[in-house]
């Protein structure tokens, strides 16, 4: 192909006016084209796409290697546009065919697919996450899910950061993540940046490049996109672990689910990618955040990732169990943190100032109160220095001198309330 001055190399191209400019790719062919949606809701396929301004948007070539090795993977056409119910039937029927999920994940992953193909119309999403130890069907899972996804990128724990870096803010699609259970080095905290930066818009991750006069410049990095991942354990950081919807695996395979991963399932995945880019060029433009399907009674964090999804769920039983889902997380984290340090801390904080009249909560009383109990998790009593040190890092609370003695003052009072809602206690202080 001659590629002029003016032309760009595209993957993804939208406008405010309802153009959708998208990749496709047939193998079979080693070709790659444009699938068009004009701002008349007019579909075609090209081989290039001027735009109005006089620029000129080419395909990447078929020759790409992230396309011809199946490490992203596109439509290949445009499918036909159907009725939503049906498109997530056949979703949910496809996943039953080639994995073994629990209910409530038969009723979510469908839903995340379709997600995924409109995550651009949203500000958060939730990721997804199997979880299981090693032969219990993590890969499979996260093979035909995110074989549906839009733009799916597969990678794994042990690929280096730099080119998932690049190919995401490229591509700017699904991030499949294999063996996500980082341990400690540089990658593992460039890579837990790409988790904790990619489910909000507008939070890039910022690293420092060099141009090809070897001056080093800081750069940009577009993070933010659905995510797929699998791991055996959890992440230690809390406010991570917050952004994922977990699928337990390990269940049983049901006879009539292979073993070994037919060639059936890309042959499908790629017909399904195809009635998915017909459904984001039918629906990019007139889905959004429905505040309506805020679930009542859980936390901000819990309604901030999970809205996205629900505004997508207009079957009202399904978007109940998928509630109930919601619930049952929101009630697995709060007991949880009911068994924390910080409960504990919590917790002595309220009985000291109790004992104290209201007026102050000396660090001394709060320190016996914590150490009676967290006794059983930490092995030994903590001193007072370590209690205040705590209180400032962990807490946020301020601790002050008076009359020779450290105490939390009666104007941290409202913030120790907020922390007894965010840290109820086990023994009974607050629900």
């Amino acid at each position: 192909m001659n590629r002029s001055s003016n032309a760009t190399p595209t993957i993804s191209y939208l406008s405010p006016e309802g153009l959708i400019v998208e990749l496709t790719y047939n193998p079979d062919a080693g070709q790659t084209a444009f699938a068009v949606r004009k701002p008349d809701g007019s579909t075609s396929i090209e081989a290039d796409y001027t735009l109005p301004s006089g620029e000129r948007l080419v395909p990447y070539s078929a020759a790409n290697n992230l396309l011809t090795s199946g490490c992203v993977k596109l439509p290949s056409d445009i499918g036909e546009v159907g009725d939503v119910g049906d498109l997530v039937g056949e979703l949910a029927a496809f996943l039953r065919r080639y994995v073994a999920l629990s209910p409530a994940f038969e009723d979510i992953a469908p839903y995340y697919v379709l997600l995924s193909w409109v995550f651009d119309a949203f500000n958060e999403l939730p990721y997804l996450r199997f979880r299981g130890d090693y032969g219990t069907g993590k890969t499979r899972a996260l093979l035909a899910v995110g074989s549906l996804c839009y733009k799916p990128f597969f990678a794994s724990g042990a690929s280096t950061v730099s080119p998932i870096f690049h190919i995401l803010d490229a591509f700017g699609g699904t991030l499949i993540l294999d063996e996500a259970d980082f341990r400690f080095s540089d990658a593992t905290a460039e890579l837990t940046k790409i988790l904790n930066n990619g489910n909000a818009r507008g939070m890039p991750v910022l690293r420092t490049m060099s141009n090809r006069n070897r001056e080093l410049t800081p750069q940009a990095f577009k993070v933010y996109g659905p995510k797929l991942i699998a791991m055996r354990e959890s992440f230690s950081d809390r406010a991570l672990e917050s952004r994922f919807l977990t699928e337990e695996t390990g269940r049983s395979l049901p006879a009539d689910i292979p073993i070994h991963t037919p060639d059936s399932l890309a042959l499908e995945a790629t017909a399904l990618r195809n009635k998915l880019l017909a459904w984001r060029f039918a629906n990019r433009f007139s889905v959004g955040t429905d505040a309506s399907r805020i679930v009542e009674g859980v936390e901000p964090r819990v309604n901030q990732t999970a809205l996205a999804l629900l505004s997508l769920v207009d079957d009202a039983e399904v978007r109940a169990r998928i509630e109930r889902v919601l619930v049952g997380v929101d009630a697995d984290r709060r007991e949880e943190r009911s068994t924390s340090l910080e409960a504990f801390m919590v917790a002595a904080i309220n009985d000291a100032f109790e004992a104290e009249g209201g007026r102050r909560a000396p660090v001394s009383v709060i320190a016996e109160g914590f150490n009676v109990r967290a006794a059983e998790a930490l092995g030994a009593p903590m001193s007072n220095r370590w209690v205040g040190s705590f209180l400032r890092s962990r807490l946020r609370l301020r601790t002050l001198k008076t009359q020779g003695v450290y105490v939390v003052s009666v104007e941290d009072r409202e913030r120790v309330n907020i922390l007894l809602e965010r840290y109820p206690s086990i023994f009974g202080i607050r629900n």
